[in-house]
């Protein structure tokens, strides 16, 4: 090849390059154009309606990895179209851990959308009009081939730049009325926290080895392997958080572990955490009833803390442990206490304590500050 041709050659693919970069930007501008007359939240809200109307039904999982979003990200998309009545999401019968999505059929906005789409393909049609079936067959395996090279590097820009986020897992609230987490590990630091505003039933990002995580029916159960035990210079750490406007029972085995709890804005139905050598940092909410707390150990530290005003009924034993009840100190292996304003029929927490070698402080917030 003469070097003319090489000349001329650079110069036409640099040519098609800038158009196809073109061709991105004026799709990118079409979607923005498209969610202000139809008056969508986002241009992003668009782009889902169309890979639905493209695919059909897609899961969630697929939707975010199509639109280069975390799962986080395109629930809050998902949430904004639900809320609109444009999609539809169901559990998949054969996989209650997936959540597949499609279009809502008859609405007004998916009309306009389809309207909007139609003349930019009329535009399509008028440009490929006078290409051949040889040139209209270069021309679709051309774009075939490009899509599937692209999707491929955008996966691989996904892992190398966002890490972090696509440790994040979730899953929807949907129409579900109340919670329940199980956490099964050991050796491990553990964030407990709750959100009202969220639109997702929890979220959990992990540092280190990467655990089980399910979801079915509301039970959102997190379970390291075994294996993962025996790791050693692998700093593991859980930070959850939990949609506080549900009702959640709460279930942790860690042992040799850091659990530290703020539920001061969760709706707590019930408490239970069993974690021997473990340390136990636990603030409670304001009770809307009778609340279990059960807590199990040896050789732990655990504290309490209510808020101020709340009535508290305890049970503690054990061999060897230094119990504060609300500034009282005792030394016992059986105690049966109940705070000053104690009245049975208003709202209170049932704790249970079980614990040897430990020390064990239930108080309230206003007595011992912010829970740290």
């Amino acid at each position: 090849m003469s070097s003319g041709t090489q000349e001329n050659r650079a110069e036409m693919l640099a040519a098609i390059k800038r158009e196809l970069r073109k061709s991105n930007s004026f799709g990118a501008a079409f979607f923005r154009v498209a969610a202000t007359q139809t008056g969508l939240a986002a241009d992003t809200d668009i782009q889902v309606l169309d890979l639905l109307d493209l695919a059909g039904e897609v899961s969630a999982g697929q939707l975010a990895e199509l639109m280069g979003m975390t799962s986080g990200a395109i629930a809050k998309v998902l949430n904004r179209l639900e809320a609109s009545g444009l999609v539809q999401r169901e559990r998949d019968k054969s996989d209650g851990r997936r959540v597949i999505v499609r279009l809502t059929t008859g609405k007004e906005e998916l009309r306009k959308v389809r309207a909007m789409l139609a003349s930019l393909e009329e535009t399509w049609d008028e440009v490929i009009s006078s290409y051949n079936e040889e040139q209209l067959a270069f021309l679709l395996a051309f774009l075939q081939r490009s899509n599937t090279l692209s999707r491929q590097q955008l996966l691989q820009q996904q892992e190398m730049t966002l890490p972090d986020e696509r440790s994040i897992f979730s899953a929807p609230l949907d129409d579900l009325s109340q919670g329940r987490l199980v956490f099964l590990s050991a050796g491990i630091r553990l964030v407990l926290r709750t959100s009202a505003a969220m639109a997702e039933l929890y979220q959990a990002r992990f540092k280190g080895a990467v655990p089980n995580v399910t979801v079915q029916g509301g039970v959102v159960t997190i379970r390291y392997p075994r294996q993962f035990l025996l790791l050693t210079g692998d700093q593991r750490q859980a930070e959850i958080t939990l949609n506080g406007s549900i009702p959640w029972q709460i279930v942790v085995q860690s042992g040799g572990s850091e659990v530290f709890a703020d539920l001061s804005g969760l709706n707590l139905a019930s408490f239970e955490v069993r974690g021997v050598g473990s340390q136990i940092l636990l603030q409670l909410p304001v009770p809307s009833g009778v609340v279990p707390i059960r807590i199990s150990g040896g050789g732990s530290e655990i504290v309490v803390r209510r808020p101020a005003g709340v009535a508290v009924q305890a049970h503690l034993k054990g061999w060897g442990s230094a119990w504060a009840f609300d500034g009282q100190t005792y030394m016992s292996n059986k105690l049966r206490l109940a705070s000053a304003d104690f009245d049975p029929a208003d709202p209170y927490y049932l704790i249970e304590v079980t614990s040897s070698g430990s020390t064990v402080t239930i108080t309230s917030l206003e007595a011992g500050g912010e829970l740290k």
